[in-house]
């Protein structure tokens, strides 16, 4: 089973290897337009998004999920780009009175575009899955970053950094802090325009177990427009922890489809 699970996390890492915990599914082309100065002092891109996912590893169900976006695009250092991004996400099934998955996400993040293509970032992230067993999961992170290439179709963007991690957990194991090293991959194509295709691969390692205490999310989507601000998204997730809360499962999945409202 565990081998398995391993070989599913890196068949979707391998189409993007090659390519150089939120790619935006909702105005993909002018999220990743060519990097330019700011021509305005602020703009601000808001998404709802609805629908249903199967989830499979800790749970086996069909849930509702629902998410919120937002990002403000403004002139920060030397007049380059600084984005302030929020989103937060939940996934619920109750069945006869009786929840058999729940999840729920928050995350904020700070983009600030020094110098051409290069970025410092940092952010906030918190989580709370009591399937998963975990009641607080939470980490603050900083480091820097690089838009590797952007012809206006294809974007490639890199980061990396160190975070604090905090894991609280809704059975008697006790709680966990530590400092890991983080990698975040992202690549967009827009195929035309009303579609595009994006993949992100992100990775987490614990510093005081390096070789056997990581974490690997792998997203590949593809967003529509289907009318004027109003898409359909349709992604797979699958995520891998090498050393899960005692008692769960490695390995966890998402096939998710949903319709966002842009405004």
């Amino acid at each position: 089973m565990k081998s398995r699970s391993i070989l599913t996390v890196l068949a979707l890492l391998l189409p993007v290897a090659v390519m150089a915990e939120e790619v935006k599914v909702s105005n993909v082309a002018s999220e990743f337009s060519t990097y330019k100065k700011l021509k305005a002092s602020k703009e601000l891109k808001q998404s709802i998004n609805i629908g249903f996912s199967n989830v499979t590893g800790n749970t086996e169900t069909f849930s509702l999920n629902g998410k919120y976006a937002l990002s403000v695009t403004t002139s920060g250092y030397n007049d380059n780009p600084l984005q302030i991004m929020f989103d937060t996400s939940a996934f619920v099934t109750e069945n006869n009175n009786v929840k058999d998955n729940e999840e729920y996400t928050a995350n904020l993040a700070l983009e600030q575009f020094v110098i051409e293509k290069w970025l410092v970032y940092t952010s906030v992230h918190w989580l709370r899955n009591t399937f998963r067993n975990y009641d607080n999961k939470s980490s603050i992170a900083a480091g820097v970053g690089k838009k590797l290439f952007d012809d206006g179709q294809h974007i490639f963007k890199l980061r990396a950094g160190i975070a604090y991690n905090i894991e609280q957990y809704t059975n008697d194991q006790p709680e966990e802090s530590f400092f890991s090293f983080n990698q975040y991959l992202e690549y967009t194509n827009q195929l035309n325009k009303v579609s595009a295709l994006y993949v992100k691969v992100a990775a987490l390692e614990n510093f005081e177990n390096f070789s056997d205490d990581y974490e690997v999310l792998a997203v590949a989507g593809l967003t529509f427009a289907v009318a004027e601000d109003i898409n359909v998204n349709l992604e797979e997730e699958v995520r891998y922890d090498n050393l899960p809360p005692i008692g769960f499962e490695t390995t966890d999945t998402k096939t998710i489809i949903k319709v966002g409202y842009n405004f």
